[in-house]
């Protein structure tokens, strides 16, 4: 089904259709907030949508209108891509993620953006600061910013919701020959390189380590506050050049990255979780964050062409 954005408000309330109605009505009342996503969050509702839909026959699609996150594909071709087939899996490289259908015909690709998000309708869980504390649902139930809803049977569903339009998503083949999933490099929680592997990688680069972090082609789903996060925790500066660590550097990197994406996504990426020792709880807050932590002074700058934010008098 395609809903115009313009007529959205029309929809009658999803507990009239069967769907379970138990979300959020009033302001600020929700489990969970976290950052702009990065792969902790992306796992996070990879996971969710493994709960929801693996194994389960995709009764309706609704989709709104919106050639901005759909790019190239109609709201018949979504729909008529999804309805009567089951879920066989759900898989996720990066900060990218797809819904395996079982049979032939195209594979669902996403990617969240900077603000959008996925959901299980008549649930409350995680939202994103970037949605504030506004209910997440409209007065007549519809998920607020919805672009995509998938109803398995059984009454329960999806909602990938986004107000800001950056998420995308896509009609394509299989995963190992996606395009924009072939880009990417090895995903940095679930085949993080090794020491070795990784010290001949950073060997490579006369960049900043920030920006080869923060390279997909390098190692897939680090962004922004984690980069800032694993340098901060393994005591090397955002500006060194990658291939000036050594061994003993690569190997405090490596664990450093291996520890906040476990602990990130053990917690469901839920930033109020996150330990009061990271940087994460002092980097942001107020106009620009805190100053210091711990005693030390923190710093903010741009490198590899985002705001950085570590300690000099920690980060060598």
């Amino acid at each position: 089904m395609c809903i115009e954005k313009s007529r959205i408000m029309t929809f009658v309330t999803w507990r009239a259709r069967g769907i379970l109605q138990t979300g959020i009505s009033a302001r600020g009342a929700y489990d969970a907030v976290t950052e702009m996503p990065e792969l902790p969050e992306v796992e996070s509702v990879c996971r969710l949508m493994k709960k929801t839909l693996v194994g389960k026959r995709i009764a309706r699609v609704e989709v709104v209108r919106d050639p901005i996150v759909f790019s190239k594909d109609s709201p018949n071709a979504v729909e008529n891509a999804l309805v009567g087939r089951t879920v066989d899996a759900i898989g996720r490289r990066g900060k990218f993620f797809w819904i395996r259908l079982r049979g032939p015909g195209p594979t669902l690709f996403g990617h969240l953006g900077m603000s959008g998000w996925i959901r299980e309708v008549g649930s409350q869980g995680t939202r994103l600061h970037v949605h504030g504390a506004a209910p997440f649902e409209d007065p007549d139930g519809t998920p607020r910013f919805l672009r995509l809803l998938i109803e398995v049977r059984g009454g329960h569903g999806i909602a990938f919701t986004d107000p800001r339009r950056l998420g995308r998503i896509w009609l394509g083949g299989a995963p190992e020959t996606e395009p924009r999933v072939k880009r990417l490099g090895r995903d940095a929680y679930e085949d993080l390189p090794t020491v070795a592997e990784l010290l001949v990688m950073l060997g490579r680069r006369k960049l900043p380590i920030k920006a080869v972090l923060l390279d997909q082609s390098a190692l897939a789903g680090i962004g922004n506050w984690v980069a800032d996060e694993v340098l901060y925790q393994s005591k090397i500066a955002p500006k060194r050049l990658a291939s000036s660590l050594d061994e003993r550097e690569a190997a405090a990197l490596r664990r450093a990255i291996a520890s906040v994406l476990h602990h990130a996504v053990k917690v469901g990426a839920d930033s109020d979780r996150y330990p009061k020792s990271w940087l994460f709880r002092h980097r942001w807050g107020g106009a620009r964050g805190a100053t210091r932590i711990g005693g030390q002074t923190i710093v903010r700058e741009e490198v590899g062409g985002r705001t950085t934010a570590w300690v000099p008098s920690r980060q060598k």
